[in-house]
């Protein structure tokens, strides 16, 4: 991650003071800091699932820490909903991967099917972690010992 921002930042500043002091931009930049910002989202995305650093509403699921079972069925649910969310984007993603193998950009000719890519292997990654959370009934974590957030 640390790396596709450097990169997107030194492309973007280089760029900009092309175009505002000598009047011409390197018209790769745009295209390459578009790549990058993709990779990094969904980079950052799977990093962040194991641990446990996406947005959540624990506030409701928070009420049921003093019924355990409650808690247990809920963390099963939204654990089912990741998978089935993430085989979801994982299967929309892929199609678009098959559709960018036959294109390619239009400054940097590289297979557009790049850009899809990190969303399946985001959805993928973070499929199998939730499953295997599922699988070994794994408790929840609220997270930062907070009672509600």
């Amino acid at each position: 991650m640390a790396a596709c921002l450097g990169v997107m930042a030194l492309a973007v500043f280089v760029n900009v003071v092309l175009r505002y002091g000598f009047g011409s931009g390197i018209a790769a930049s745009e295209e390459l800091s578009r790549l990058l910002f993709v990779w990094m989202v969904f980079i950052g995305a799977t990093a962040a699932y194991p641990a446990g650093e996406h947005m959540a509403f624990t506030s409701l699921v928070g009420l049921l820490r003093t019924r355990p079972a409650a808690m247990q069925a809920a963390a099963m649910l939204i654990r089912t909903l990741v998978v089935l969310a993430c085989g979801l984007i994982a299967w929309g993603a892929w199609q678009q991967v098959v559709v960018g193998l036959d294109s390619h950009s239009v400054v940097l000719n590289y297979p557009t099917a790049l850009l899809p890519l990190p969303a399946l292997l985001s959805a993928v990654a973070i499929g199998v972690m939730a499953l295997v959370e599922l699988v070994r009934r794994a408790p929840f974590d609220l997270g930062h010992g907070a009672d509600v957030e």
